[in-house]
């Protein structure tokens, strides 16, 4: 899950004023063309684009899956609009986090999401989405109580997320939480049963409570679903033990 585009709206009401519209201009060109985008930001920057040129530095790094360098913007960003008292700090928190964790750096990642979370201006979605960032990064350092709350939180603020349901029956799974385990990756079947990851754990959630014909069934949907991906080698790597029965 990757939300960095997705959470980037600004929110300011009334109509566009030059800088908003200017930022648009170069978000755009951030998402079309990363290249042109940092261009965009570095003279924009050097112009006195302050948080909001960084901030689409940020997004081009994205676009370029160059998690350090979005993490860093991104970060400088919402420096920048503490600084400025702007409440959009949060969201360029939230961002940072989410860069972080793609980075694979869990403890700046926790860092700046505990930022965005303390803020108190997250809402609806985003905040649900901040938890839910928040609880990878725990599990990662290997909080699993810590991420529970997390979790729990995420479930309320992004209950039509697939993968809060997902990632809750990963972790209910791991702690022996069984039912739970159950109960949840349901939920993220009925909204993506077509994702390979969720098939994948609906198949060891099944092992683990002994319904064999559910695992087999599960791991070779996902097998199905992404048979070149990393999942599809996992969920055939778990169906040869019903091979070797044979």
């Amino acid at each position: 899950m990757f939300l960095l585009l997705a959470s980037a709206a600004q929110t300011v009401a009334g109509p566009p004023s030059p800088e908003e519209q200017r930022w648009e201009r170069c978000v755009e060109l951030a998402v079309d063309n990363p290249v042109q985008g940092i261009a965009e930001a570095d003279r924009w920057r050097l112009s006195g684009g302050r948080f909001l040129a960084e901030q689409c530095r940020g997004m081009a790094y994205t676009r370029q899956q160059r998690w350090v360098s979005a993490g860093g913007a991104f970060e400088t960003a919402a420096r920048e609009a503490e600084v400025a008292r702007d409440r959009r700090a949060s969201k360029y928190w939230a961002q940072a986090g989410n860069a972080w964790l793609a980075a694979g750096e869990a403890a700046k990642a926790r860092s700046a999401l505990d930022a965005a979370l303390a803020t108190g201006t997250l809402e609806g979605l985003e905040r649900g989405e901040a938890h839910l960032d928040r609880a990878r990064a725990l599990v990662a350092s290997g909080d699993l109580a810590g991420a529970r709350g997390d979790l729990d939180k995420a479930l309320v603020h992004a209950a039509k997320d697939p993968m809060a349901w997902l990632l809750s029956a990963n972790l209910a799974r791991r702690t022996g939480n069984i039912p739970l385990a159950r109960d949840h990756i349901a939920r993220a079947l009925e909204m993506a049963g077509d994702d390979a990851s969720v098939q994948l754990e609906a198949g060891n959630i099944a092992a683990v409570a002994r319904d064999e014909a559910g695992a087999k069934a599960a791991w070779t949907r996902a097998a199905q679903l992404a048979p070149d991906s990393p999942i599809g080698a996992s969920a055939r790597a778990a169906l040869q033990q019903f091979a070797e029965q044979e």
